[in-house]
């Protein structure tokens, strides 16, 4: 069989460009996706390898992410910073801080400053924050540097912590470049673990290679034959075979040359499936190697991990494994392209796929004398690698072995707050039928413990749903559980009802364990989920409180007291802040520290909710910082996903639609969990005129489902929609989801949470002329939020209070100060609705000028949102008050350049919207849209409505025009 060329770059000239520009501006941040095989690592070092070979300003650092790790935090970061050396300055001129370094990076020992005194840190959040502190004065120290970390989707935590550290502020002179499979990423859609937000000033770049079509096909089978392409038949069937992933198309190419370099008939595709082909195409190229070369190739396969040469040698066959053997055999497998040589002297294959079709040649007890001798070769290394330690020794057969190193490996993890590793070294215990049955329960229960402060739940729950069908657990077992269970259902997975459930049919089987009980309970106290009345919540905290009398575990005694101080706050308790002082910060057990994060998160999450934002952003910094420290992963996400309601309250509006539509795409098993993101993007659209949008989002917020439905949550996206169903001229639809939203906080008891419910709902019983009714709800509301702390709900009272005022210095009065403390939380679009409606109150009065200048702030307000619809209902009214009126001119569109109200028209156009719908939308004449309409075809250079695509904030030159 004749070899095939190793081909050039194909088909990616454009993403190439765009990786070259960005690593040639730092600071940049780059993220390069694709499935496997899709040619991630060949992008980068078609642009990293000039860069070396040139030997110019330029260093390049090269970390990998390994499938098969250890509980190794930085582990990738650290191994690229072993070969930064030559590009550091004098150690005189090194900042003190890099000394810090030392101990992780004993090869650059010489070229630090001493280790900063004191020492190791005792707080591990200091210490940690001083490590990600010498590293970004190192990269500083030694720019312009492009540091590469490969596949990111198998990170740990702390590599992902670091680079996001990295990514806040980049060094002036760092590219930052990370490939990842998105579908394999521990949260979808977040290589860093939490969405990433550029700095100013720093270059962003998300290069996503797809696969190739059949003219990409054409040219790769051409470059690998090293002459003319195949005929666009030959390449049509190979891109059907092979989906156009150009490492299988190598791989095919490669098998399918005859002795003379020629290709077959398009027919001899047929023949075979593309797993069957890459497999045929790995046993071709295994053929003509020496015995000697195949058993290197064949102990690189069972490692799994790139290796170095005394560990290969000592995994070969007997025969193979002295060093005149292991060398030539070693030399043939590079020769022959099986391996390749990375970095640090290891060895391994150039994709996982290439090293899996070897792994499946080797016949089965062949496969399992190399994993002994793997396990007998990794067993003399300090610290031994239990993970992989685990591994082999399951396939290897020894269960004894495998259930040993597993456990340990998993409370190695955990002990260095590595939860996502631990959770997924038990689930592959528990998921393995050999795992004896008696084993099952204990490790399941640790499982689930560990499940309860990470992201990881679907497994977990299958695990212990089937458990508990077994007869032989003890009531103890069962109990912990379902319970356990029950937490991750109404958590994690967003099922509370379910949760809910599980949790109550545990509680007697925990009657002999009253911390665990107290636990259940308290998490049925939390009153913002169900149909039950805040009186019965708050039977069962005080019954777990009881209970916590008899049996003070402190985890547990944390988590019953987080829930207690979490309701406080939720509820609008005078003494919720006093409260929050009682939570054990400082604690040093980790389990008791992370429930304080979670109780942070929570608390995080009721501020939101009250108006309490600046106290909010507090809490979520101590929950991130307690959550980082601790490996709890659900805090951090919790935190995650609300920040995206806090920022739509106080107006941190840009880049907030495309966070929230990433949250829903990365929930959609779970969609309770994304009710702030579709609540977010429900408000946005009907804040922009989208109706159709904003009815589909706000409806998917809870609002249907009492049981699992976060009622604060829910009660703002009913606002929405009585809002929505008025604009559209459904009084009835508006008044029956008032009343339906309205019922649910009367049977809860809990109407702090009604601060843009109960102000909607009274307009809407207003316009339907049942001021009786509305002044019963606006009295209901008042004596339902006297003696709270809740600021956001005190000014929804005002506004409630200005539309029912009958006298119109009275409503001005109302709107003024729910105009005042929207200012003072600061909510800027509620701040807005109110000067427009004290706007009107002004206007009855015979104030046109003060009426003028409230309209025109509460525009400029929305127009500096986005609030594209709301901004437009501000400049009709403005024209309506008269030309007296106060007014403010906007910027025009220069030559080329849309408007503001050009990028308005745009944007709606963009939406399929026709010009009556815009018309409607920005208050304006069919005629005035259809002049905007044509001149945006015209600026934007296109023929047909077709073809107008939503306006970049590049092409918006300003925010309110006359």
């Amino acid at each position: 069989m004749a070899s095939a060329a190793s081909p050039a770059l194909i088909g990616r000239d454009a993403q190439l460009r765009l990786l070259n520009g960005a690593i040639t501006e730092p600071p940049s941040v780059i993220q390069v996706q694709g499935e496997a095989g899709i040619g991630k690592t060949r992008l980068v070092r078609a642009a990293i390898d000039p860069l070396r070979e040139r030997g110019g300003k330029r260093t390049v650092l090269l970390g990998h992410c390994h499938q098969i790790r250890e509980p190794l935090p930085y582990g990738p970061v650290f191994d690229a910073l072993r070969h930064v050396a030559a590009a550091l300055p004098p150690q005189d001129r090194l900042g003190p801080l890099t000394g810090a370094l030392r101990g992780y990076l004993p090869e650059l020992a010489d070229r630090l400053p001493p280790a900063p005194s004191p020492g190791p840190l005792d707080d591990p959040r200091a210490e940690r924050h001083r490590l990600f502190r010498a590293v970004h004065a190192l990269l500083a120290a030694a720019g312009p540097v492009v540091l590469v970390v490969e596949d990111l989707h198998w990170a740990d935590d702390g590599t992902r912590d670091l680079l996001r550290f990295l990514t806040d502020q980049p060094p002036d002179g760092l590219a930052l470049v990370v490939t990842f499979r998105r579908e394999e990423l521990p949260v979808p859609g977040l290589p860093f673990g939490h969405a990433y937000r550029r700095a100013p000033g720093v270059r962003g770049e998300v290069i996503s290679l797809t696969p190739l079509d059949v003219e990409g096909v054409r040219s790769l089978a051409g470059a690998l034959l090293g002459r003319s392409a195949p005929t666009p038949e030959f390449a049509a069937k190979l891109h059907e075979r092979t989906a156009g992933v150009p490492f299988v198309i190598e791989e095919v190419v490669r098998s399918l040359l005859d002795d003379e370099g020629r290709l077959p008939e398009p027919e001899a595709l047929d023949r075979m499936a593309v797993p069957l082909l890459l497999r045929e195409a790995m046993a071709e190229r295994l053929a003509g190697l020496s015995p000697a070369a195949l058993s290197t190739v064949r102990a690189a396969a069972v490692l799994g991990l790139p290796a170095d040469e005394p560990l290969i040698a000592a995994v070969s066959v007997p025969a193979a494994s002295d060093t005149a053997a292991s060398d030539t055999g070693l030399g043939q497998a590079l020769e022959a392209g099986v391996l390749l040589e990375h970095p640090d002297g290891q060895y391994g294959f150039r994709h996982t796929l290439a090293r899996q079709a070897v792994y499946d040649t080797i016949p089965g007890p062949e496969r399992r004398l190399i994993h002994q001798r793997a396990m007998a070769a990794l067993s003399t290394l300090d610290p031994p690698p239990l993970v992989q330690l685990a591994h082999h020794a399951r396939r290897a057969g020894d269960f004894a072995a495998w259930q040993r190193h597993g456990s340990a490996a998993a409370d190695r993890a955990a002990a260095l707050g590595d939860i996502p590793l631990a959770v997924e070294v038990l689930e592959g215990l528990l998921a393995d039928p050999k795992l004896p049955r008696d084993a099952r329960g204990p490790l399941a229960l640790r499982l689930s413990r560990l499940a309860a402060i990470g992201l990881s739940h679907r497994r977990v729950v299958r695990i212990l749903r089937h458990l508990l069908k077994d007869d032989f657990l003890s009531p103890q077992v069962r109990g912990q559980a379902r319970l356990n269970l029950g937490i991750l259902l109404s958590n994690q997975a967003g099922a509370v009802a379910a949760g809910r459930q599980e949790i109550l049919a545990a509680l007697p089987d925990l009657h002999d364990s009253p911390s665990l009980a107290a636990r259940g309970l308290a998490l049925l106290a939390m009153p913002a989920w169900g149909g039950d009345p805040l009186s019965v919540h708050q039977e069962w905290m005080d019954e777990a409180e009881k209970l916590l009398e008899e049996d003070q575990d402190p985890e547990l005694t944390a988590a019953v007291l987080a829930n207690k101080v979490s309701i406080a706050m939720l509820v609008g308790a005078p003494d919720a802040f006093e409260l929050v002082a009682a939570l054990p910060v400082d604690d040093p057990a980790p389990a008791v520290r992370r429930q304080v994060a979670r109780g942070y998160s929570n608390l995080y999450d009721a501020a939101v909710a009250l108006g309490h934002y600046a106290a909010a952003e507090r809490f979520a910094e101590q929950s991130r910082r307690i959550a980082e420290e601790t490996g709890a992963l659900y805090p951090e996400f919790l935190v995650e996903m609300s920040s995206i309601r806090l920022d739509l309250l106080t107006g941190r509006w840009k880049g907030l639609r495309e966070r929230a539509v990433a949250a829903v795409e990365m929930t959609f098993e779970a969609p309770l969990l994304a009710v702030d993101a579709r609540l977010t993007l429900g408000m946005l659209a009907l804040a922009r005129g989208e109706w159709d949008e904003a009815g589909e989002h706000l409806e998917a917020a809870g609002v249907r489902d009492l049981d699992s439905g976060f009622l604060p949550v829910a009660a703002a996206a009913s606002s929405g929609l009585v809002e929505l169903h008025l604009t559209h001229g459904s009084l009835e639809s508006a008044l029956h989801e008032a009343d339906l939203a309205v019922q649910k906080l009367r049977r809860k008891s809990v109407w702090v949470w009604g601060d843009q419910l109960v102000p909607a709902a009274v307009g809407a019983l207003l316009m339907a002329e049942k001021r009786d009714e509305a002044a019963g709800l606006v009295a209901e509301f008042a004596a339902g939020i006297e003696g709270r702390n809740a600021p956001s709900a005190e000014a929804g009272l005002d506004a409630a209070r200005g539309a029912l005022a009958q006298d119109a210095d009275e409503a001005a009065h109302c709107y003024a100060r729910a105009r005042g403390a929207y200012e003072a939380m600061p909510r800027p679009y509620g701040a807005a609705r109110a000067a427009e409606s004290e706007s009107a109150a002004r206007l009855v009065l015979g104030d046109r000028e003060r009426a003028a200048d409230l309209l025109a702030d509460a525009g400029e307000r929305y127009a500096a949102l986005g609030a594209t619809h709301d901004a437009a209902r501000c400049r009709h009214l403005l024209r309506e008050i008269g030309p007296s009126a106060a007014r403010r001119k906007g910027r025009r569109g220069a030559s080329g350049v849309l408007s503001p109200r050009e990028s308005e028209v745009a944007r709606l156009v963009a939406l399929g919207r026709t010009n009556r719908e815009i018309a409607e939308v920005l208050f304006l004449s069919r005629r005035t849209v259809d002049t905007h309409v044509a001149k945006v075809l015209r600026k934007l250079g296109v023929r047909t409505r077709a073809d107008v695509r939503e306006p970049r904030p590049d092409d918006r030159p300003g925010l309110v025009e006359s």
